[in-house]
Formats: C-alpha cells, structure tokens, sequence
C-alpha cells in the first residue's frame, strides 16, 4: 500500500499477488473496498494493480470539475509509473467507462476488458427523469460507499457531498460514445450488469453486440451494486474471462514468433 505521484495529484495505490498484471478500475463514488471480490479471485494467479481517483477512497479531491478524459489520463500515468506496458483490464461503472476508453484510444495498453455496468452516453439511465439520483435514492440498505467515504477520505467526512454533486454532473453530461466506434476494439471483452442494474440489460447488450466477439453476462438477481450483491459469482467469472483471455494472449505471442 504506497502513494504514487501521478499527474500532480498523490493517488492511492495497492498491488499484490504474483503473475500476469491485471488493472482494477473503480466506480464512481467508490473506493478499492468495492473490487475486493474480483481482487481476491485474481490474486491467486495474477499480480493485481489498482489506484483510487481522485476524490475517492483514501485519494484527495482535486479542485474543479470530474471528466473522463482525466480518468483516461490518469490510469495512463499510473500504468507507466508502475512499469506496465499493457495488463487485463476489469473496470466498475465509471472504471468500465475508461476501459473502453482505453480500448478505443490505446488499444496496446488493453490486454483484454472486463466492463462491469458500464454505459455509453446519459441516455442510459432511464429510469426517471432524474436518471442517476432516482435509482441510489431507491436502494434498500445503508449506503455502504459513504460509509467508506467517511471512513477513508482524507478530506473528511463532510467533503462527500462536493464529490458526489461533481459525480451527478459528469453523469448527466458523459460520456458519449459511438457504439459503432466500438467495432475498433480488438482485444477480449466481457460485458456484465445485473438482470436489475442502473444500466439496462439491453443497453449492455448494445455495447456486446459492438465489439467484434464481446461476450455478455447478465447477473441474476442482481442491480448496479453487483459486485456486492453476488461477489461470489462474479468474482468466478472475471477469474475464468481473464484466464481465457491470457491464454488466448499466449498462443498469439507464440504464434507470432514462430
């Protein structure tokens, strides 16, 4: 557990485990708490990386607005700080949303791309007229990711309504991707959401559908807080995606020096 300077901004960062790099990608408003189930089945066989935006988990906030393109940058500067050339991608939400973006616009970072409830533009989110504030304010529960919020940000607990007022401008306004872009993308993909998820299963069957051999995993049971839902059972299937696709890697790489 280290800080790395990234940018100019110190962003949180953990990497364990042995064998091929695979990079965590978070969600909005969440920390490294909400991987811990596709961590801990990765760990096992792969060497895992993962960082905190900023303004999440244990990383500040900076000054001004969120967007994606800084996301895109961010996890750029962090893999080049840690010494990676390219890993397995498995991006949450907003994480997922930068995956394709790393896919899309530099594809020989992208081993290969697990994008868990991801969406393409706003319009995904058509559950009211208040398209992300209505699905959060519907969950049962304690909200679990305050609660690491408060628990971790070293902005203090009172700051998590300035990120989350941020959050809700980004999501209203970005992204906006070209499903037909999506046909560039070249390296293994799996699609996920849940049967209940924020993202509508055919808004996750549109971005499958895009990309050129993309597999899709609808979970059952299951909203936008998947991960936590049914850790279990998504744990085992990014395991068995990353594993397929490594393989798949390998018998390029032989392949191609032969």
């Amino acid at each position: 557990m280290a800080y790395l300077r990234i940018g100019d901004v110190d962003l949180y960062s953990e990497v364990v485990g042995e064998g091929g790099p695979v990079l965590l990608l978070h969600g909005g408003f969440c920390s490294l708490e909400s991987m811990r189930a596709p961590s801990d089945a990765l760990v096992p066989d792969h060497r895992v990386y993962a960082f905190e935006r900023p303004g999440h988990g244990r990383s500040a906030d900076i000054d001004g607005e969120y967007d994606y393109a800084r996301g895109v940058a961010d996890t750029l500067a962090y893999l080049d700080a840690v010494g990676l050339e390219s890993a397995h991608v498995v991006g949450y939400s907003d994480g997922a949303i930068i995956g394709l973006l790393l896919a899309l616009d530099h594809p020989a970072r992208v081993r290969s791309l697990t994008a868990i409830s991801a969406n393409l533009d706003p319009s995904a989110f058509t559950d009211s007229a208040s398209p992300v504030l209505a699905p959060l304010e519907r969950e049962p529960g304690p909200d679990v990711e305050r609660m690491h919020y408060e628990r971790l940000s070293p902005d203090g607990p009172g700051h998590a309504d300035v990120v989350l007022a941020k959050l809700f401008r980004l999501w209203r306004s970005e992204p906006h991707i070209d499903p037909a872009a999506l046909a560039r993308i070249a390296a293994p993909v799996l699609v996920m959401s849940g049967d209940r998820d924020t993202i509508p299963p055919g808004h996750s069957l549109l971005i499958a559908a895009s990309i050129p051999g993309a597999q899709l995993c609808v979970v059952p049971g299951a909203t936008h807080g998947l991960l936590a839902e049914r850790p279990e059972l998504v744990g085992a299937i990014v395991r068995d995606f990353v594993r397929q696709a490594a393989g798949q890697s390998r018998e390029r790489r032989s392949s191609q020096t032969k």
